[in-house]
């Protein structure tokens, strides 16, 4: 794969995940004024975070790192792909039903577990009986991520970039139909997430056979390509795993104070839409270059695949975490200040988002550099280094939630997102040049950083000029406007008079993408 090839596949998932993301911000629009903070939504939240915990846990994280980069490699080498994608498929099913089914059965235990403090009141039922309806929702989205895998390995990213869209359509339906009918909304959005887990695994299945690999369930079988899997999944699925703690240990000490479990997960969802495009979008499509060039020896297109992909998610990352960290209160205001949710509200969530605008660089830089590791088969030490990362997140929430209240989980969780990135930098030195950045790289990182500073800069100006127009409910979300455009003009036109970018380069990217 080309650096422009890459680059190319890296705009296809980055606009499709643009899309769920925007569709996912109107998704919370609706939640957050149709329901607000509050017991109803923090029920919500809770629940729904269980199936998204374990497909993460399960999907995204161990059988992802471990089937890719052995499903591009046979791929490449035409040694047997569709046997393994099959017996990969019947074992990934047979686990994730049997979690399934025990998850459903033992409810009201992982709720204790993941939200201790819902105990005793309302809340804890609700989400017992919520998670429930959406547990099931991890089977068919385990399954999709196969299907997905498959998917980007053969380079058609599309289809499973889009399939997310799919949930926030479903759930954006659901809510809008149960507030005009008058029904009951958070019943109609909890119903809806199976309901669209299913659409989704349709449309991969038909399009992985469209691919070439129509896999059809039948008896698992255990062969010697499913045990290297399962050596190379098991430290993944450990590091996933604590990964995933550090999730828990921030609504466990979020359960503790009212309404902190919902604005957090609205901070979350503000930080996740330039995470979601440009980090998670890279690192779909640089495992497998990755795999490919290293399995061919091609070390110097490895270094060239790593830097190229480093160096156009810090362009669109950093001053993404600028704008996040300058007007934040902005942001929040338009987006999610009306309905049940109010200006107290606001103020909270927007200090939650200031404080992930910290830790966004970090986040998106594991996405680049965890390929390196798996790509390898190397899954060790990433679980090593997210050891330490939960130590950290861990003493932090716990440790600074009596001094600082419900706003600890959000700056531990930055502070052990560094923690990580540190680890997996110094740790990809044994690797050797193919796994460090190019002179280029390191000429423009700089340049990127000051036009970076310059567009915020801008942007504070012109939240200070803007003020009275943020202050008017119908003219606030024309003042995000114009201060949207600030930042990208100030932001491109610096960027480009200065060489920390070309803007050709982002244009072709996407033309071929």
């Amino acid at each position: 794969m080309k650096p422009i090839r890459l680059m190319s596949g890296f705009f296809t998932v980055g606009v499709w995940t643009l899309l769920s993301r925007v569709l996912g911000f109107l998704r919370e629009v609706l939640l957050l004024s149709l329901i607000g903070p509050g017991p109803v939504m923090d029920a919500f939240v809770a629940a729904f975070r269980l199936p998204n915990m374990f497909r993460r846990f399960f999907a995204e994280g161990a059988f992802n790192a471990a089937f890719v980069p052995m499903f591009a490699k046979k791929l490449e080498g035409e040694e047997g792909a569709g046997k393994f994608a099959r017996d990969a498929f019947n074992g990934l099913a047979l686990v994730v039903l049997a979690l399934t089914a025990l998850g459903m059965i033992f409810m009201p235990g992982l709720v204790w577990l993941t939200a201790e403090g819902f105990v005793g009141d309302p809340r804890f039922d609700m989400t017992v009986a919520f998670g429930r309806i959406a547990f099931p929702y991890i089977l068919c989205m385990s399954l999709s991520a196969l299907f997905s895998g498959i998917l980007n390995a053969t380079g058609r990213f599309a289809v499973a970039a889009a399939a997310p869209v799919l949930l926030n359509i479903f759930v954006i339906a659901a809510m809008t139909f149960a507030a005009l009918t008058g029904g009951e909304v958070a019943l109609w959005l909890i119903w809806s997430i199976p309901v669209a887990g299913v659409a989704q695994l349709a449309l991969t299945w038909r399009a992985a056979a469209q691919a070439g690999f129509p896999l059809r369930p039948s008896r698992p079988r255990w062969t010697p390509d499913m045990r290297a899997m399962i050596v190379i999944a098991l430290p993944a699925a450990l590091a996933s795993g604590v990964m995933q703690i550090n999730l828990v240990v921030g609504q466990l000490v979020a359960s503790q104070y009212d309404k902190a479990v919902s604005w957090l997960f609205a901070a979350d969802r503000l930080y996740q839409l330039p995470l979601g495009v440009v980090g998670i979008a890279v690192g779909i499509v640089l495992l497998p270059d990755l795999s490919r060039r290293l399995r061919a020896g091609d070390n110097d297109g490895a270094q060239t695949a790593l830097s190229r992909a480093a160096e156009i998610s810090l362009a669109l990352t950093i001053p993404s975490a600028v704008a996040l960290m300058v007007v934040p209160f902005a942001l929040v205001t338009v987006l999610f200040e009306r309905g049940a949710s109010g200006v107290d509200d606001t103020a909270a969530i927007a200090t939650a988002v200031m404080i992930y605008g910290l830790g966004l660089p970090s986040f998106v830089l594991q996405k680049i550099l965890q390929p390196v590791y798996f790509a390898r088969e190397d899954t060790r030490r990433p679980f090593h280094f997210a050891v330490v990362a939960m130590v950290v997140n861990a003493a932090l929430a716990v440790g600074l939630a009596p001094f600082i209240g419900w706003i600890a989980p959000a700056v531990a969780t930055t502070l052990a997102g560094w923690t990580m990135f540190a680890c997996l930098a110094i740790g990809a030195r044994r690797f050797g040049a193919a796994a460090k950045f190019d002179a280029r790289f390191h000429k423009r990182i700089w340049r990127i950083l000051l036009a970076s500073a310059a567009m915020g800069a801008a942007l504070w100006l012109g939240n200070a000029a803007l003020q009275p127009m943020l202050g008017l409910p119908w003219w606030r979300g024309l003042a995000l406007v114009l201060l949207i455009v600030i930042g990208a003009v100030s932001y491109f036109s610096i960027g480009q008079l200065i060489g920390a970018f070309r803007l050709s380069e982002f244009k072709s990217a996407m033309r071929r993408g």
